[in-house]
């Protein structure tokens, strides 16, 4: 699992967003609410375009109800370490449903399409994070 430390030492302070880029989903993949636009981690693309055709090839992209983001500077939760959001190697959907700390709602199905191209998911934590879904490491695409 990748951490804040990992990252701070791998890409340094994430208020310079060196590894940034603003993804163009492909056409055949905007569907449902995915969106068309992602500004993420240049680490993030591949997996990302990943788990998106493996929602669409198993239907599980009709549980994708929301697009919750994936950048964003701020602290983990309950911490003073940075959020993986911060460097862009992040999503969180359907947070309506998934809150933090929550049973979390997700099939195992639409989990695996992530989890099966390069992801670890929140709702497995020990305070679960349904919503979330990270990078797994740094080193793999």
């Amino acid at each position: 699992m990748i951490t804040s430390q990992d990252c701070l030492r791998e890409f340094g302070d994430p208020n310079k967003e060196k590894e940034m880029v603003l993804y163009d989903v492909p056409l055949l993949l905007e569907i449902g609410v995915i969106p068309k636009r992602i500004y993420c981690s240049k680490l993030l693309v591949k997996p990302l375009e990943k788990a998106f055709e493996y929602l669409i090839m198993s239907d599980c992209v009709r549980e994708l109800k929301t697009w919750d983001g994936c950048f964003n500077i701020r602290a983990k939760k309950c911490s003073k370490s940075w959020s993986l959001h911060a460097w862009g190697l992040a999503v969180d959907v359907n947070a309506a449903w998934n809150g933090y700390g929550k049973k979390p709602v997700l099939s195992q199905d639409f989990v695996n399409c992530f989890v099966k191209n390069g992801f670890d998911w929140g709702g497995e934590w020990k305070v679960p994070d349904g919503m979330h879904f990270q990078l797994r490491s740094l080193n793999s695409f």
